[in-house]
Formats: structure tokens, C-alpha cells, sequence
């Protein structure tokens, strides 16, 4: 079996941040979230990361964070365009979003060879969680046999704001569903869910959720290709400027049709990420505290150069 991939979803940091170089660092040696994650996953075991970004931004990629990167791993880079579509579908007229993280990952299907780890390019998810997801791709995906890292609601919120997570429903370490819920504030003891339709549900602090860190099976890139004509069919229509192709709806889909088993592997880690401009002291005191207490060097990387 060919070694597991790290794939990171990075096509929206330019688009968000107005250009990479205009991404706050988080500590004084100027690195990013996305070094701190890259470098956990290199410790796990990871030898090669796939970097998806978007079109018109491999040169600055390369000279603000690749050029750190590539000192320790192997950097494959792809780019999410709007016209990688399926055949007999066209991009709307003024369409710019772009088609969301399921189409991400199909984005660098050229790239992978063999099991897939996938993340976010912008949150903090933990040494623990590399190395649980490291060793499920190496010792235990396959055909249908997939893993999701599964963090306790409590430790993925801000204090500042709404966030977006997928609640899942879990039942003997496996997945049997995923709900994104787009707005959940905390909550004394948890937090709260404001629905689409305007009510209210309480979740526990110890609910598991989502961070969109996913461990596949090499068969998970045709699942994905697969059903993105179905998805363009049918929403398209209905909203052809902002439709988006979700990573959970594909394996939701699996679970559902009975094609696959996802492994729930639980974590203690805690997320960090800047959701809001007053997470960012929060964030760079944490990982502060996480050099001073030896769990990082000050500079990632110099080891590599």
C-alpha cells in the first residue's frame, strides 16, 4: 500500500485574507496555523502534503508558506477551479464562489496515490489527532473502511461568536450520521444550535462533532467524483450562484446506502482557530504556553533547512 497523503484545503485562505501574505501570523517567527498542522503531521508519520489552492496563488503560496514546508516534506500542490466540472456542466454565468470541500479534495485527485488524510488549511487540530488518523490510514482503511477524528463540542468553541460544526450521531466508535449546523454559540455546559427554521436546540458539551479531519480510503476520491454530477443536477437549479459540494455529504451518502464503515476517533485535543479578529491573543497565548512547555520549538522548521 502506498504511504498515506495529507491533504489541506487552502483554496480559500487568498480569498478570505485578501492574499496570503496578508495572513496574521500566530506567533513572533511568523508562521501560520496551517505550519503547526503540517508539522504535527509530519511527526505522525506523514511524508507528502497536498496543498489545494486556488488558481493565481502557487507563486505566492510557494514564497509565504511553501518554501517553509518543503523543507521537511514532500509539497504536491492543486488547484480548485471553477471549471473542473463533470461532463455537460458549465459554470454558471457570475458564478466566483467556489464549489466547497468535497470539491476540494476532488481537486487533487490527480495527486493521490493511495490513503488520504484531509483538513483544513486554518484551525489548530492537535498532535494527538495526526496521530490517531496516521494510524488508522496506515493499518486499517481500505474498501469502504474510512475514519473521522471526533473532538468534544466544548473544546471547538469560541467565546466570541457563532461557529459552523457537523454534529454527528455515533453509536459503537462508528459514524451513523453528520448534521452540519451552521450557527452554534456556547452555552453554559455546552452550547446552542439555531436552526435553519429558526428554533433552538440545546447540544452537550461532550458532543462529538466534526472538524473536517477525515482519514479515506484511496476508493473514497471516485465516491467523491462520482456523485458530483448528482449534486450539480440537482442544486444547481435551485441556486447556481452559491450551491456548495460539502465533503460530509459523501460520506453521510455512504452511511446511508450502507457502503461504508467510519471509524469515530475520539480526541482530547483542543481546537484553535480565529474565527473572530478577538480569538487571534487567545490563539498565539495557547501556543505560547505549548513552546514554553516544550510540545513545539520556537522555529518549526529550522530542523529541516
Amino acid at each position: 500500500m502506498n504511504k498515506p497523503i495529507l491533504v489541506v484545503m487552502a483554496a480559500g485562505l487568498g480569498s478570505r485574507y485578501g492574499g496570503l501574505k496578508q495572513i496574521a501570523p500566530v506567533d513572533d517567527n511568523g508562521q501560520i496555523l496551517m505550519d503547526y498542522a503540517i508539522y504535527d503531521a509530519k511527526r505522525a508519520g506523514f511524508e507528502t502534503v497536498a496543498c489545494v489552492i486556488a488558481p493565481g496563488m502557487e507563486r505566492e503560496f510557494r514564497e509565504v508558506i511553501g518554501s517553509r514546508i518543503e523543507s521537511g516534506m514532500e509539497l504536491r500542490i492543486a488547484h480548485q477551479r471553477l471549471d473542473m466540472l463533470p461532463g455537460g456542466f458549465r459554470v454558471p454565468e457570475g458564478r466566483t464562489k467556489p464549489w466547497g470541500t468535497a470539491h476540494a479534495v476532488f481537486s487533487a485527485k490527480d495527486l493521490i496515490d493511495g490513503p488520504f488524510a484531509v483538513i483544513n488549511a486554518d484551525d489548530y487540530y492537535g498532535a494527538d489527532a495526526f496521530r490517531a488518523i496516521y494510524d488508522f490510514l496506515k493499518n486499517k482503511a481500505g474498501e469502504g473502511r474510512h475514519a473521522m477524528v471526533g473532538y468534544r463540542l466544548e473544546n471547538t468553541l469560541t467565546e466570541h461568536g457563532h461557529v459552523a460544526r457537523g454534529v454527528c450521531k455515533t453509536g459503537g466508535g462508528r459514524l451513523l450520521e453528520i448534521v452540519e449546523n451552521t450557527h452554534i454559540e456556547k452555552r453554559e455546559g455546552g452550547a446552542e444550535s439555531i436552526l435553519g427554521d429558526g428554533s433552538r436546540v440545546f447540544l452537550p458539551g461532550d458532543t462529538t462533532v466534526s472538524m473536517n479531519m477525515w482519514g479515506f480510503g484511496k476508493g473514497m476520491m471516485d465516491e467523491i467524483e462520482a456523485r458530483f454530477a448528482g449534486f450539480l443536477t440537482e442544486n444547481l437549479p435551485k441556486n447556481p450562484l452559491k450551491a456548495e459540494y460539502f465533503l460530509p455529504f459523501v460520506p453521510n451518502a455512504l452511511l446511508r446506502e450502507g457502503k461504508a464503515e467510519i471509524s469515530v476517533l475520539p480526541t482530547a485535543e483542543k481546537w484553535y482557530g480565529v474565527t473572530y479578529a478577538q480569538d487571534m491573543p487567545v490563539v498565539r497565548e495557547a501556543l505560547k504556553k505549548m513552546r514554553l512547555d516544550g510540545k513545539y520549538p520556537d522555529n518549526l522548521w529550522e530542523e529541516h533547512k
